[in-house]
């Protein structure tokens, strides 16, 4: 298998699920946490945490993160 479908694979039910450290305190926010097992990270909305979260490897996680940082993130 690979990486991706070995995270989707890991249930999340006891995952140690934090608040983003930009939340405005408003809500509308989303939460990560690290896939139990793997060097993945999940995401996931904190209004509906009932949906799907999504998985991310931990090279793709930081490269999001470093380009989110430096204003690089495109569309």
């Amino acid at each position: 298998m690979n990486e991706l479908a070995d995270l989707r694979e890991v249930n999340l039910t006891h995952a140690a699920w934090r608040t983003s450290s930009y939340t405005a305190g408003n809500g509308n926010c989303v939460e990560v946490a690290p896939i139990p097992g793997t060097s993945g990270i999940a995401v996931r909305d904190s209004k509906n945490r009932e949906y799907p979260a999504a998985r991310f490897t931990g090279p793709a996680w930081a490269t999001f993160v470093a380009a989110a940082g430096d204003g690089t993130l495109t569309s």
